[in-house]
């Protein structure tokens, strides 16, 4: 299909790859031109200009930006993608913003004829790279069913979960057990050095058993050897931690294990850390 990526931040720029590796035809649009240009150069796809250019003919436009006004802004206008889709096409939105921002922007999708999921993406920039991400999704099924020949692309795992908003709310639930899990991985890194264990061999043991998670799998060396410019950065978890309290003062739940380790991490903020990995809770207890 003919399709446009709004977007090539670390998971953008693989996943728009990813598209074209799978036969589709695309377009994508930057903010930044010459990161557009190189990603053409790269893939041998086509860029635009604008959003609303990029989308221009294209039967599926996907988005993945940085939070709600950033969508807002190359979703909406006379450069906007709406302006630029036409009757009858799909627009998929994977970024990680909130589930208000999601169900507002499809409706203005319907009121042009326009199909609209809320696609969040989990799995980071390795997954995206290569192409294993798990994508939680909000929306019709008639939408979903005909997003699949996209995602595909670059997923291994994607689930309807409701209506639209639903992906978002997923999403949320996904960040809140992240947090507490990183928040342990890291207490138990340090409270293990302190306590003399060489803790590759005692983490080699513990992944295979009930404390073994994708976190401890893949970071538990990189935080031993004290090395955070990589993965997913704290800045980005704290806005994802927002939404989902944000989201928690409107429907009653309670998070507070999540308020907590968000302040921990305004802390490694405050270090100096807003673009370490977010396993950099252990910068803390050293």
């Amino acid at each position: 299909m003919k399709t446009a990526f709004i977007g090539l931040g670390v998971m953008g720029y693989p996943m728009a790859g990813h598209l074209v590796k799978g036969g589709h035809e695309v377009t994508v649009y930057n903010r930044t031109t010459a990161k557009a240009k190189k990603w053409a150069d790269e893939h041998g796809g086509s860029y635009a200009e604008t959003p609303a250019e990029a989308a221009k003919g294209a039967d599926v436009v996907c988005m993945c930006v940085g939070n709600d006004d950033d969508l807002r802004s190359v979703t909406y206008g006379d450069m906007g993608v709406l302006a630029g889709m036409g009757e009858g096409t799909l627009l998929i939105d994977h970024t990680t913003a909130s589930a208000e921002v999601a169900r507002e922007i499809s409706t203005a999708a319907k009121e042009k004829g326009i199909g609209f999921i809320d696609a969040p993406v989990s799995g980071g920039q390795a997954g995206a790279e290569n192409g294993v991400l798990t994508i939680m999704i909000g929306g019709e099924q008639t939408d979903y069913d005909r997003s699949i020949p996209v995602i595909d692309c670059y997923a291994r795992k994607h689930q309807l979960l409701g209506d639209c908003g639903s992906g978002q709310l997923a999403k949320m639930v996904n960040q809140i057990c992240i947090a507490g899990l990183v928040q342990g991985l890291a207490e138990g890194i340090a409270f293990g050095t302190k306590a003399g264990l060489d803790m590759r061999e005692t983490i080699a043991v513990l992944a295979e058993g009930a404390a073994g998670s994708w976190q401890m799998v893949n970071r538990h060396e990189t935080m031993i050897d004290d090395h955070f410019e990589h993965g997913f950065a704290v800045d980005w978890m704290r806005k994802d931690l927002g939404i989902a309290m944000s989201e928690a003062k409107n429907n009653g739940a309670l998070l507070p294990v999540t308020a907590l380790v968000d302040q921990f991490y305004s802390e490694v903020q405050n270090n100096g850390g807003g673009r370490w990995d977010t396993s950099s809770l252990l910068t803390r207890l050293k």
